[in-house]
């Protein structure tokens, strides 16, 4: 089940130059994130209410190409590595208009408990382990793996 989070971008969102200012593409990445997480039914309150979260521990982007106030991005993203502790978060994105690569980039995040220590939620949580493990499976099987 593919997920795609298509974002307008706003006029305030762009620098001097009329284009996207670099800093909110991870604004974006976390949005497309946070309703990919809820379209499997695991928000990001439900995960914090079981007594967790989801710290991002690294993250690139590749800028490719621009894109303005009006344009419509898509975000599509992927869990590419998972290991119950671990994960690392792809993102296609995409101008929905030229179909242009607009930037390339991964987040990595790690599970923690409300002390913020690493937790293996594949030993504390079998339903948002099996959330996560799910998407990773459907990726593996989406590349041929």
């Amino acid at each position: 089940m593919s997920f795609t989070y298509k974002r307008i971008i706003n006029y305030y969102e762009t620098d001097r130059m009329g284009v996207v200012h670099h800093s909110n593409y991870i604004r974006f990445l976390e949005e497309a994130r946070c309703r990919w997480m809820e379209s499997v039914n695991l928000p990001m309150e439900a995960v914090e209410e079981a007594g967790y979260t989801i710290p991002t521990l690294e993250l690139n982007i590749k800028y490719k190409y621009h894109v303005t106030s009006g344009d419509v991005i898509s975000i599509t993203p992927k869990i590419t590595d998972f290991n119950g502790v671990r994960m690392t978060v792809g993102y296609d994105v995409i101008d929905e208009k030229s179909k242009n690569v607009v930037i390339e980039a991964w987040t990595k995040h790690c599970f923690t408990d409300n002390s913020l220590r690493p937790v293996n939620i594949k030993k504390k949580d079998e339903h948002i382990y099996n959330a996560f493990n799910n998407l990773f499976e459907e990726y593996k099987k989406e590349k041929g793996e």
